[in-house]
């Protein structure tokens, strides 16, 4: 089928195979994810400015630096982690570095790169703020879920994640689990 597309940056002429269209419950499905995962962000984000007045984002980022060795990652690493733009990334850990919280020194052994340490006081701040977050995750999530449904729920992103596995920065995603027999070289 060929198909002419116009948009702000021009016309596309492209030619395409007719695309599998997603069945009524597929349809219903992807769009109760859609409505939950917008939701859901904006009330996490919500509870963090109220409570600590950081964004999500920001928590996000002092989490995985609190997770690793020294505490202390690669910003190219950070980013791949927390799925963020470099330019993004940057502008916040500069933030965070100014409020004292993450600390960035020149990598001992790759003059190119730069390390992104989370320090005392950023562990403080993250330690003040994990009981109301993980509150906010168990009201608006696990409390609403039988065992059983938490278990699919897991069974569910693992086999999406494991669909995602080749993407751009899939390696460092805290939680993805490579299916048995996977071959990274395919």
């Amino acid at each position: 089928m060929r198909v002419q597309v116009t948009g702000m940056l021009g016309s596309v002429d492209a030619t395409t195979e007719d695309p599998r269209w997603l069945d009524d419950d597929e349809r219903d499905a992807w769009l109760s994810y859609v409505a939950m995962t917008t939701l859901l962000e904006g009330a996490l984000d919500r509870q963090l400015q109220r409570d600590v007045r950081i964004p999500h984002a920001y928590y996000r980022i002092l989490a995985m630096l609190s997770e690793v060795p020294d505490r202390t990652l690669r910003m190219s690493d950070l980013a791949a982690v927390t799925q963020s733009s470099q330019s993004r990334l940057s502008h916040a850990v500069a933030r965070l570095e100014t409020a004292g919280w993450v600390r960035r020194t020149p990598c001992p052994d790759d003059r190119r790169s730069t390390l992104a340490t989370l320090t005392e006081c950023g562990f403080r701040v993250l330690a003040a703020a994990a009981p109301g977050h993980v509150e906010a995750v168990r009201t608006r999530v696990f409390d609403r879920l039988t065992r059983q449904q938490v278990h699919q729920l897991h069974a569910i992103c693992q086999a999406v994640l494991a669909g995602l596995a080749d993407e751009p920065g899939a390696a460092a995603v805290p939680g993805l689990r490579r299916p048995e027999g996977y071959d990274a070289s395919r």
